[in-house]
């Protein structure tokens, strides 16, 4: 920045640029980590890279050229849907950036722990993540910027007539969130038919147990549907509204509950390691 003469916006541009003059060099790299590497690239919070700046899609189009599972997520502040116009806006810049990467994309709406903390929510939890029917919004955002009403729900048929937004959610210090998320990555990326290295060899199939993980054949993926649903814990979008909006007092208060009584089995189960530790050393002297 300094040496350029540039601020921080156009220091990041330029920082993307030369990684993709320099791209031989990053995929050197990536090869080092293995084949089946998990990487993340985490990018900083200026739009511009993932809307309308070229270097950034063009790298990630030569890295699925060189065989790299690819997919974005999307990350955006929960709290935004509590304004209907920041959801609009939320909503236009997720799509900008799907069309732009043109990769499998996972559009997140994270921190939804804390969502509770900016006001209530004119609708359900569902309405916002699975972006039916925007036109109940119009009375909200004609309230708040009555100027700009008529372009406000041309914007929101816009976005309905591509129907390609949608949004998981993510609490990062809770698990399931967590691992519901992984999991919705992995069916994004491919990764989800890749079988884990203790999978059993299906039958009928030749003997690949020699062969890397991401080359063996995986029954769950044989057989599974690339557009059912993922199941589990925080799978249900009513489930998560109950958690972190509904109930959350009374969820953080059996929450703690469990984790003490997981501490108290914890140092059970230390105390009795040490115990047959003991144990053991007396009965050596013996």
């Amino acid at each position: 920045m300094n040496e350029f003469g540039l601020g921080p916006n156009g220091g990041m541009l330029y920082c993307m640029e030369y990684l993709e003059a320099n791209y031989d060099w990053l995929e050197d790299r990536l090869k080092e980590l293995g084949k089946d590497a998990y990487v993340l690239f985490d990018l900083p919070g200026q739009v511009e890279l993932s809307t309308s700046h070229e270097s950034v899609k063009r790298i990630v189009q030569r890295l699925g050229k060189s065989g790299f599972r690819l997919a974005a997520v999307h990350l955006c502040d929960a709290h935004y849907v509590t304004d209907a116009a920041k959801y609009v806006s939320v909503l236009m810049l997720s799509l900008r950036a799907m069309l732009h990467l043109e990769l499998p994309h996972v559009n997140v709406l994270s921190k939804i722990d804390i969502i509770s903390q900016y006001g209530d929510l004119d609708f359900n939890l569902d309405f916002y993540t699975e972006v039916q029917d925007l036109s109940h919004l119009e009375n909200a955002l004609s309230a708040a910027t009555p100027r700009y009403a008529a372009l406000n729900m041309a914007i929101c048929s816009l976005i309905e007539d591509f129907g390609l937004v949608g949004f998981e959610t993510l609490a990062v210090e809770d698990k399931e969130s967590m691992l519901h998320l992984t999991r919705v990555i992995d069916k994004a990326n491919g990764c989800v038919f890749v079988p884990p290295k203790d999978a059993k060899q299906p039958e009928g199939t030749i003997d690949s147990s020699s062969a890397q993980p991401s080359d063996r054949p995986n029954a769950f993926g044989l057989f599974a549907s690339a557009m059912a649903p993922v199941q589990g814990p925080r799978s249900d979008v009513r489930d998560v509204q109950e958690r972190w909006i509904d109930a959350k007092d009374q969820w953080d208060a059996y929450e703690k509950v469990q984790w003490r009584r997981e501490g108290e089995i914890l140092q059970e189960e230390a105390a009795k390691q040490k115990n047959k530790i003991r144990e053991r050393g007396g009965s050596s002297k013996t």
